[in-house]
């Protein structure tokens, strides 16, 4: 499915005039400083957060208008922040809340579930307690949830936040493999070039630039947006772009 937000306008929030699409199968990063407007934008895909002005439409239809709460969720699944804190669930019963938009048999739903854990490498941990799993573990599980929910759109907001860098590498990689119309925000820069098809830059609640991260990610757009010193080099393990930042203390040191 294609996703397309266009003169997305969220008053509180701060996004003004956003256009924005997501090609079948893409998984597009959405990335910015702190408070520019990520993670406002994706409520209004999974119908979070209301848009003031503007259109967002999944598959031609759109989310605020044509779809109702339940069949959105049956198109669009998310994996938000902090989503299942306080809820002491095992991995399978949280699991199994994402076939809440679903209207089908106990049957199916525990076959749904079992693959969804399986599909992330959890299925051993099916009755373990969500509280007790490690960071990445939890992550997964999310994960699975998203799958049990059977989008055929996926959203993530900041999926690799507090992860170690193996469950970050492993968590986007299951997310490559799904080959699901995606679109994450990502507060690392060099898992975005490496992992993602696309990218939109939001500075203020507005588009910057956008399109592949090796064009996108010069070091004068990260100089504007970020307020960083960077070199965009290659990566000599993947071939990917690869950003290399210079300390703050010497840029300062330099001007």
């Amino acid at each position: 499915m294609r996703v397309q937000l266009s003169g997305v306008h969220v008053e509180i929030g701060g996004v003004s005039g956003v256009d924005l699409d997501v090609e079948p199968g893409e998984l597009v990063g959405l990335i910015g400083p702190n408070g520019s407007g990520k993670s406002t934008l994706l409520r209004t895909l999974y119908r979070a957060r209301r848009p003031d002005a503007g259109t967002v439409r999944v598959d031609d239809d759109d989310v605020w208008r044509a779809l109702s709460a339940r069949r959105s969720a049956q198109r669009t699944a998310v994996v938000a922040q902090h989503s299942a804190d306080g809820f002491d669930f095992t991995a399978a019963e949280l699991v199994a809340t994402g076939r809440t938009p679903h209207r089908s048999t106990p049957a199916a739903d525990r076959e749904i579930i079992a693959r969804a854990l399986a599909r992330v490498g959890m299925h051993d941990r099916a009755d373990r307690r969500y509280v007790t799993l490690s960071g990445g573990e939890r992550q997964r599980v999310l994960l699975a949830r998203a799958l049990a929910q059977q989008g055929e759109v996926l959203v993530l907001d900041e999926p690799t936040n507090h992860l170690d860098i193996a469950a970050q590498l492993e968590l986007l990689e299951l997310v490559r493999e799904l080959k699901i119309t995606t679109l994450a925000a990502l507060h690392d820069l060099n898992l975005a070039t490496a992992y993602c098809d696309r990218l939109y830059v939001l500075s203020a609640g507005r588009v910057v630039a956008h399109g592949p991260p090796i064009d996108v990610l010069t070091p004068a757009l990260l100089a504007e947006v970020f307020g960083v010193r960077a070199h965009l080099g290659v990566n000599p393990l993947t071939g990917r772009p690869n950003l290399t930042f210079a300390p703050r203390q010497e840029i300062r040191e330099l001007q």
